[in-house]
C-alpha cells in the first residue's frame, strides 16, 4: 500500500532528521489511495513547525494535493515562513503554491512540497545558522 509506505517515509525522515529535536503526530489517516499527517515539531532550534498534508495515490505515484507547513519562533508568535497551496493568490506565478515569508503580507511564489522536501530545506537553512 503506497499511501501507507509514505506515511512510514515522512514518520522516518522526521525521526531521522537532525533538525528534529522533538515531534508529535496530532492526526494521521490512511486509506488505499489517500493519507493525512498533521504533526506539530520543535526543532533544534526550539522553533515550532506546524505540518499538514494531505496525499492521494494516483498512477503508483504519491501526489500531494494539499498542504500547509508553518515555521514559527518558539513563542508562535514570530511567522518565520509558511508555504501553502490555498488558492488566495491566482495572480501569483506557479499558482497555488505560495510562501508566507516573514509576514502574512509577505506573499512570494512557492513550489509544489512534501514534508520530506521541507525537512531538506530546513536541514539545509539551520545548518547555516
Amino acid at each position: 500500500m503506497l499511501a501507507q509506505a509514505h506515511l512510514t517515509e515522512t514518520r522516518a525522515r522526521l525521526t531521522t532528521s537532525p533538525v528534529v529535536q522533538a515531534f508529535s503526530v496530532m492526526e494521521e489517516r490512511v486509506g488505499l489511495d489517500y493519507g493525512y499527517l498533521r504533526v506539530r515539531v520543535e526543532l533544534v532550534n526550539s522553533d515550532f513547525l506546524e505540518l499538514a498534508e494531505y496525499f492521494v495515490v494516483h498512477n503508483d505515484a504519491v501526489k500531494v494535493k494539499r498542504y500547509r507547513y508553518q515555521w514559527m519562533d518558539r513563542t508562535q508568535q514570530i511567522l518565520r515562513k509558511r508555504w501553502d497551496n490555498a488558492h488566495h493568490y491566482p495572480d501569483l506565478p506557479n499558482f497555488p503554491f505560495h510562501i508566507h515569508d516573514g509576514s502574512e503580507e509577505n506573499v512570494v511564489p512557492g513550489v509544489a512540497f512534501s514534508i520530506v522536501d521541507l525537512l531538506a530545506l530546513l536541514e539545509e537553512l539551520l545548518e547555516t545558522l
